[in-house]
């Protein structure tokens, strides 16, 4: 027997698929994900896309040329975003109320891997350059307790995904998303040596 979860691909003994509920989304997620978090045992993607029944995950760093993103793209019947935090950037709030009346579908792009391979990614990758960009409102913040952050309002990816999917599909419930997240991170902090996490994650608190 493998000693990793065939589903989420973590440790059997961090297995996170107990805690996983299946969500429908109306909004579709693209997640292009660095090829250094695929494995990851931190990683959030995988929340994403074992929860949502809209979720594609695609794994590199310059996806100019996949042929699975770009037959994505092609497709007329969705309009497209990336949330990139930009000066060019719409707040996804307005788009929600924008896009409401639209006949296209919505799929939104996000970037999944630290800031700076999240920004090569973007540089590699010519293909986005022309899709509107979209950020979220500046007063969230983050509670990836266990990975340091350039800043309190740094998200992980299932924590973008979560508040993008609350403001574009309001009257559905996606705290699910944050309560696998959460009991992930529970876990992680459970299996450290006494005085670690406090050590190393708390200070300044």
């Amino acid at each position: 027997m493998s000693r990793y979860c065939s589903q989420c691909g973590k440790s059997r003994k961090a297995c996170i698929c107990q805690w996983i509920v299946p969500l429908a989304n109306e909004v579709e997620l693209i997640i292009l994900q660095h090829m250094s978090e695929e494995h990851r045992p931190l990683g959030t993607a995988r929340i994403l896309n074992l929860s949502l029944n809209h979720c594609t995950c695609l794994i590199g760093e310059d996806f100019s040329d996949s042929e699975a993103l770009n037959a994505l793209l092609e497709d007329d019947a969705y309009q497209h975003f990336i949330l990139y935090p930009s000066e060019q950037s719409s707040c996804l709030s307005t788009l929600s109320a924008d896009e409401s009346a639209s006949v296209k579908k919505i799929r939104l792009i996000l970037l999944d891997g630290t800031w700076k391979k999240a920004y090569k990614m973007w540089q590699l990758s010519t293909n986005l350059h022309a899709i509107p960009t979209v950020k979220l409102p500046e007063n969230l913040q983050g509670h990836y307790t266990i990975r340091k952050a350039p800043s309190e309002n740094s998200l992980s990816t299932v924590e973008a995904g979560y508040h993008a999917l609350s403001l574009v599909e309001p009257d559905k419930d996606f705290e699910p998303l944050l309560t696998a997240f959460k009991k992930m991170i529970e876990f992680q902090i459970a299996q450290m040596p006494p005085g670690v996490f406090e050590k190393n994650y708390l200070k300044g608190e």
